[in-house]
């Protein structure tokens, strides 16, 4: 077990949990936003990253400050928290953006490692390869090879204290992105970065982005922080968390502030094209939209930053307390109606609900049917899946009525869940805020038919009756031919 990460909360497979840094001898709470810190340039101060928003932990380039000679003897001197002026984590990046970017660096991955360990860095990470999406497999698997091979070096180096990134990559080969993080998972590294996603999500492909994330997953253990690199916009944060991510970072609360891009949960807005702020932070409250145009554009560009920031910690906070209360797909349901290339984000991440179903609490609030897509969360598959516990006996009801004495048994049927004894009626998540009948939608009730039938099929010597209220046909036909159906709207109608 990796001694630096603990969970302490998990919704889904999102958690809340402590990465001690043994360097700063701090603990950051994840999941945690990392402002990128752009040594040359500095938008906001990292003090005030620090003492107004909360940041805990930041990133920036370990790589720039080796190049520059203008700030490497200076921050070899002072060391990185007080060159920064910040008391916080501090992880360094090793210069990959860079190979990525320019095909070259001149360094490796041993000399870049000394060098942030002997700036002060709490955090080192190695110099991997960014495949981009959609490479070939055997051009992505030689470059996963080199990367493996500078883990491995990463692995041996004179760190000290210092935590090592191992980072994942695979582009968008899923069988490669596995086999990548259970080759880091294997090493005594720290914390997972997954690499190069950032072309997947400024493309709004979500959707591949959850299923690059998802294979990740499976092949890393519980104990491994996982950091979604370059993930830094507030609209994809409640989806990542609940697919287990960690930490994230992005330079995009600065970059975007100095395009005049205004940041939301819901996606991203011009401020050229804004008449009302819909926002309640600092910048939002005390600034109409015009006068922020007028502000110069240095004024302009750090209020944006600020407004930025104000909704990429909220919003984590908003996960934590969503994690905390078990109504964190909730959370996620509602960013995903925000954006029709998040809503296909959200339904990839429920193809992945045996996984999901693994961390997720057996026991929450109360369970919210919102969409056809709540048919599909892991707390239906895990009803459906201990249905074949359950041993019924002679003649059951099932039924969304009252109890019959006609019967040994009468069960309750509620969509999307399906049958159970009505003892269980007041459990999580059985005392779900579901539609009323004539308000729900077909996915609920072929849901509720599926749990029918695997209850059916696991008792075959029980006779059974479901006693429905219009139940639509593609649902009744996913009944076992066993089971005596009844339609109770009709029976009612009849007796009038």
């Amino acid at each position: 077990m990796r001694e630096a990460f603990e969970v302490r909360a998990t919704d889904t497979a999102g958690r809340i949990g402590e990465l001690d840094v043994p360097r700063a001898g701090l603990t950051v709470e994840t999941p945690a936003f990392m402002p990128v810190v752009n040594p040359h340039v500095q938008t906001i101060s990292p003090a005030r990253l620090e003492r107004e928003f909360g940041a805990e932990i930041l990133i920036t380039n370990g790589y720039i400050l080796r190049k520059s000679e203008e700030l490497r003897e200076t921050v070899l001197k002072e060391g990185l928290h007080d060159f920064l002026d910040f008391s916080g984590v501090i992880m360094t990046d090793s210069g990959s953006f860079q190979l990525a970017e320019y095909g070259d660096i001149d360094t490796s991955t041993p000399e870049i490692l000394d060098f942030q360990h002997r700036i002060g860095a709490d955090i080192g990470t190695p110099i991997d390869i960014p495949t981009p999406p959609n490479v070939s497999h055997a051009t992505t698997e030689r470059d996963l090879e080199a990367t493996q091979d500078r883990i491995a070096a990463a692995e041996v180096a004179d760190v000290g204290e210092m935590l090592v990134n191992a980072p994942i990559q695979g582009s968008t080969h899923l069988d490669l992105r596995e086999r990548a993080a259970r080759h880091a998972d294997g090493t005594d590294l720290d914390c997972f970065p997954i690499g190069a996603v950032v072309p997947l999500m400024n493309d709004y492909r979500f959707a591949e982005m959850v299923e690059v994330v998802a294979a990740a997953k499976r092949g890393l253990g519980a104990d491994c922080p996982v950091h979604l690199f370059g993930a830094g916009h507030p609209m994809v944060f409640a989806l990542a968390v609940a697919l287990g991510c960690d930490l994230f970072d992005s330079a995009a609360y600065a970059l975007y502030a100095r395009d005049e891009r205004y940041l939301t949960v819901r996606g991203t807005e011009r401020l050229a094209d804004i008449e009302y702020f819909p926002c309640e932070c600092p910048i939002c409250v005390e600034h109409t939209p015009d006068g922020l145009r007028e502000m110069t554009d240095e004024d302009r560009h750090r209020a944006l930053a600020e407004h930025n920031l104000y909704v990429s910690f909220g919003e984590l906070r908003r996960i934590k307390g969503a994690i905390a209360s078990g109504d964190l797909l909730e959370l996620v349901e509602s960013r995903a109606r925000g954006h029709p290339a998040m809503l296909a984000g959200y339904r990839a991440l429920l193809d992945h609900s045996t996984e999901l179903e693994r961390s997720d609490p057996a026991s929450k609030g109360t369970f919210f049917y919102l969409s056809g897509e709540s048919a599909r969360r892991p707390e239906v598959r895990r009803h459906h899946d201990r249905l074949a516990r359950l041993v019924p006996e002679g003649k059951v009801l099932l039924t969304e009525g009252g109890t019959n004495e006609q019967y040994d048994e009468s069960w309750r049927v509620v969509p999307p869940f399906g049958p159970f004894p009505r003892a269980l009626s007041e459990t999580y998540p059985l005392n779900a805020e579901v539609p009323v009948p004539e308000r729900s939608d077909r996915a609920a009730y072929e849901a509720a038919a599926i749990g029918t039938a695997r209850l059916v099929e696991a008792n075959p010597d029980t006779e059974f009756t479901l006693a429905h209220r219009g139940w639509p046909d593609e649902a009744l036909r996913r009944v076992p031919p066993s089971v005596t159906i009844t339609n109770l709207d009709e029976t009612v109608a009849d007796r009038s």
